[in-house]
Protein backbone atom coordinates (compact mmCIF):
# COMPACT_ATOMS: atom_id res chain seq x y z
CA UNK A 1 0.00 0.00 0.00
CA UNK A 2 1.13 3.44 -0.74
CA UNK A 3 0.55 6.75 1.31
CA UNK A 4 1.75 10.14 -0.50
CA UNK A 5 0.35 13.58 0.45
CA UNK A 6 1.12 14.42 -2.98
CA UNK A 7 -1.41 12.90 -5.91
CA UNK A 8 1.40 13.18 -8.61
CA UNK A 9 4.06 11.16 -7.26
CA UNK A 10 0.80 9.01 -5.72
CA UNK A 11 -0.18 8.04 -9.17
CA UNK A 12 3.54 7.59 -11.03
CA UNK A 13 4.44 4.95 -7.54
CA UNK A 14 1.02 3.50 -8.65
CA UNK A 15 2.22 2.93 -11.87
CA UNK A 16 5.33 1.69 -10.77
CA UNK A 17 4.35 -1.08 -8.79
CA UNK A 18 1.94 -2.10 -10.77
CA UNK A 19 4.12 -2.58 -13.35
CA UNK A 20 6.37 -4.43 -11.37
CA UNK A 21 5.29 -8.38 -11.22
CA UNK A 22 6.85 -8.76 -7.44
CA UNK A 23 4.18 -6.84 -5.98
CA UNK A 24 0.89 -6.65 -5.82
CA UNK A 25 -0.74 -3.26 -5.01
CA UNK A 26 -3.22 -3.12 -2.54
CA UNK A 27 -4.85 0.42 -2.20
CA UNK A 28 -3.24 3.93 -1.81
CA UNK A 29 -3.87 7.28 0.20
CA UNK A 30 -3.32 10.63 1.17
CA UNK A 31 -3.39 10.74 4.51
CA UNK A 32 -2.12 9.07 7.54
CA UNK A 33 -5.66 8.46 9.05
CA UNK A 34 -6.64 6.65 5.42
CA UNK A 35 -3.62 4.23 5.72
CA UNK A 36 -4.25 3.50 8.62
CA UNK A 37 -8.31 2.91 8.15
CA UNK A 38 -7.60 0.85 5.34
CA UNK A 39 -4.39 -1.18 6.70
CA UNK A 40 -6.63 -2.25 9.82
CA UNK A 41 -9.41 -3.69 7.46
CA UNK A 42 -6.95 -5.29 4.53
CA UNK A 43 -4.13 -7.52 4.81
CA UNK A 44 -1.13 -5.48 3.41
CA UNK A 45 2.38 -7.04 3.85
CA UNK A 46 4.25 -3.90 3.18
CA UNK A 47 3.69 0.43 3.49
CA UNK A 48 5.34 2.56 1.32
CA UNK A 49 4.43 6.04 3.21
CA UNK A 50 6.13 9.61 2.88
CA UNK A 51 7.27 10.81 6.13
CA UNK A 52 5.39 14.03 6.55
CA UNK A 53 1.90 12.97 5.50
CA UNK A 54 -1.17 14.68 7.04
CA UNK A 55 -2.38 15.07 9.92
CA UNK A 56 -0.60 12.39 11.70
CA UNK A 57 2.64 12.31 10.43
CA UNK A 58 4.82 9.52 9.34
CA UNK A 59 6.39 8.99 12.94
CA UNK A 60 2.90 8.93 14.83
CA UNK A 61 1.90 6.39 12.10
CA UNK A 62 4.74 3.92 12.55
CA UNK A 63 4.24 4.50 16.47
CA UNK A 64 0.46 3.22 16.21
CA UNK A 65 0.87 0.48 13.59
CA UNK A 66 4.24 -0.79 15.96
CA UNK A 67 1.29 -1.88 18.64
CA UNK A 68 -0.89 -3.92 15.97
CA UNK A 69 -1.08 -7.75 15.15
CA UNK A 70 0.06 -8.39 11.93
CA UNK A 71 0.95 -4.47 10.59
CA UNK A 72 2.81 -4.23 8.08
CA UNK A 73 6.04 -3.36 7.44
CA UNK A 74 6.90 0.37 6.37
CA UNK A 75 8.96 2.08 4.30
CA UNK A 76 9.80 5.86 4.49
CA UNK A 77 10.10 7.10 1.25
CA UNK A 78 11.63 11.00 1.93
CA UNK A 79 15.12 13.31 1.80
CA UNK A 80 18.26 11.36 2.57
CA UNK A 81 20.12 14.36 3.01
CA UNK A 82 17.60 15.03 6.45
CA UNK A 83 17.26 13.57 9.77
CA UNK A 84 14.34 11.54 8.36
CA UNK A 85 16.07 7.92 7.91
CA UNK A 86 17.56 8.24 11.58
CA UNK A 87 14.06 9.39 12.93
CA UNK A 88 12.37 6.38 10.83
CA UNK A 89 14.39 3.65 12.02
CA UNK A 90 14.30 5.48 15.78
CA UNK A 91 9.88 4.98 15.03
CA UNK A 92 9.75 1.49 14.40
CA UNK A 93 10.34 1.51 10.26
CA UNK A 94 11.71 -1.32 8.70
CA UNK A 95 13.50 0.63 5.41
CA UNK A 96 13.79 3.78 4.10
CA UNK A 97 14.43 5.03 0.62
CA UNK A 98 15.32 8.55 -1.17
CA UNK A 99 13.27 10.13 -3.60
CA UNK A 100 16.19 11.10 -5.21
CA UNK A 101 17.48 7.82 -5.89
CA UNK A 102 16.43 5.56 -8.91
CA UNK A 103 12.96 4.47 -9.00
CA UNK A 104 14.76 0.68 -9.31
CA UNK A 105 15.92 1.37 -5.46
CA UNK A 106 12.90 2.01 -3.84
CA UNK A 107 11.19 -1.51 -5.31
CA UNK A 108 14.74 -3.28 -4.49
CA UNK A 109 13.85 -1.41 -0.70
CA UNK A 110 10.52 -2.73 -0.60
CA UNK A 111 11.35 -6.03 -1.72
CA UNK A 112 13.98 -6.64 0.50
CA UNK A 113 11.61 -5.23 3.66
CA UNK A 114 9.12 -8.04 2.69
CA UNK A 115 11.73 -10.53 3.22
CA UNK A 116 12.12 -9.54 6.52
CA UNK A 117 15.42 -7.11 6.15
CA UNK A 118 16.32 -3.92 7.38
CA UNK A 119 17.34 -1.61 5.01
CA UNK A 120 18.51 1.83 5.51
CA UNK A 121 21.40 3.16 2.87
CA UNK A 122 21.82 6.46 4.45
CA UNK A 123 22.22 6.02 7.85
CA UNK A 124 25.40 5.19 10.17
CA UNK A 125 24.31 3.15 12.65
CA UNK A 126 27.31 4.20 15.05
CA UNK A 127 25.86 7.76 15.29
CA UNK A 128 22.29 5.87 16.67
CA UNK A 129 25.38 3.66 19.46
CA UNK A 130 26.28 7.32 20.86
CA UNK A 131 22.95 9.16 20.91
CA UNK A 132 21.37 8.60 24.67
CA UNK A 133 17.88 9.42 23.52
CA UNK A 134 17.94 5.94 21.07
CA UNK A 135 18.90 4.28 24.45
CA UNK A 136 15.79 5.38 25.81
CA UNK A 137 12.77 2.79 26.04
CA UNK A 138 9.35 3.82 24.67
CA UNK A 139 8.12 4.13 28.28
CA UNK A 140 11.40 6.19 29.45
CA UNK A 141 10.70 8.46 26.43
CA UNK A 142 7.24 8.79 27.17
CA UNK A 143 8.45 9.53 30.80
CA UNK A 144 10.78 12.76 29.56
CA UNK A 145 8.09 14.30 27.54
CA UNK A 146 5.69 14.23 30.66
CA UNK A 147 8.40 15.00 32.41
CA UNK A 148 9.21 17.97 30.34
CA UNK A 149 5.71 19.15 31.05
CA UNK A 150 6.56 19.92 34.58
CA UNK A 151 4.42 16.86 36.13
CA UNK A 152 5.46 15.95 39.37
CA UNK A 153 5.79 11.91 40.29
CA UNK A 154 1.69 11.96 41.37
CA UNK A 155 1.01 13.31 38.27
CA UNK A 156 3.47 11.18 36.14
CA UNK A 157 2.04 8.30 37.78
CA UNK A 158 -1.64 9.50 36.68
CA UNK A 159 -0.59 10.46 33.53
CA UNK A 160 1.05 6.99 32.92
CA UNK A 161 -1.38 4.51 34.47
CA UNK A 162 1.73 3.05 37.27
CA UNK A 163 2.79 3.50 40.59
CA UNK A 164 4.65 6.27 42.09
CA UNK A 165 7.53 3.82 42.79
CA UNK A 166 7.19 2.69 39.05
CA UNK A 167 7.52 6.48 37.97
CA UNK A 168 10.76 6.31 40.60
CA UNK A 169 12.03 3.26 38.93
CA UNK A 170 11.37 4.66 35.63
CA UNK A 171 13.38 8.52 36.21
CA UNK A 172 16.42 6.29 38.28
CA UNK A 173 16.89 4.92 34.82
CA UNK A 174 16.27 7.85 33.11
CA UNK A 175 18.56 10.10 34.86
CA UNK A 176 21.30 7.23 34.58
CA UNK A 177 21.09 6.68 30.51
CA UNK A 178 20.86 10.26 30.09
CA UNK A 179 24.02 11.24 32.34
CA UNK A 180 21.86 13.46 34.29
CA UNK A 181 21.44 13.68 38.62
CA UNK A 182 18.01 15.15 38.64
CA UNK A 183 14.58 16.34 37.49
CA UNK A 184 16.15 19.57 36.05
CA UNK A 185 18.88 18.19 34.28
CA UNK A 186 16.59 15.75 32.52
CA UNK A 187 14.52 18.83 31.54
CA UNK A 188 17.15 20.74 30.12
CA UNK A 189 18.81 18.11 28.21
CA UNK A 190 14.74 17.16 26.57
CA UNK A 191 14.58 20.83 24.90
CA UNK A 192 17.96 20.79 24.12
CA UNK A 193 17.56 17.96 21.94
CA UNK A 194 14.37 18.95 20.73
CA UNK A 195 16.11 22.35 19.78
CA UNK A 196 18.76 20.40 18.26
CA UNK A 197 16.73 18.30 15.91
CA UNK A 198 13.62 20.25 15.35
CA UNK A 199 11.64 17.66 17.03
CA UNK A 200 11.82 15.02 19.63
CA UNK A 201 11.51 12.01 17.09
CA UNK A 202 8.09 10.47 19.06
CA UNK A 203 5.63 12.08 16.86
CA UNK A 204 4.65 14.02 19.90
Amino acid sequence: MLADSNPLVLTAMSEIFEKDPRFSLVATSSTAEGFLGTVMRVPVQVGIIDWNLPALGGAKLIEVLRDQANAPKLVVYGDEGSETPRKAMSAGAAGFAARSSAVESLLDTCHAVAGGKMVFPFLDVRDLQTDPIEQLSRRERTMLEALSKGLTNKELSKELGITTNTVKFHLSNLYEKLSVKNRAQAIAFYYATRAERGDFGTGG
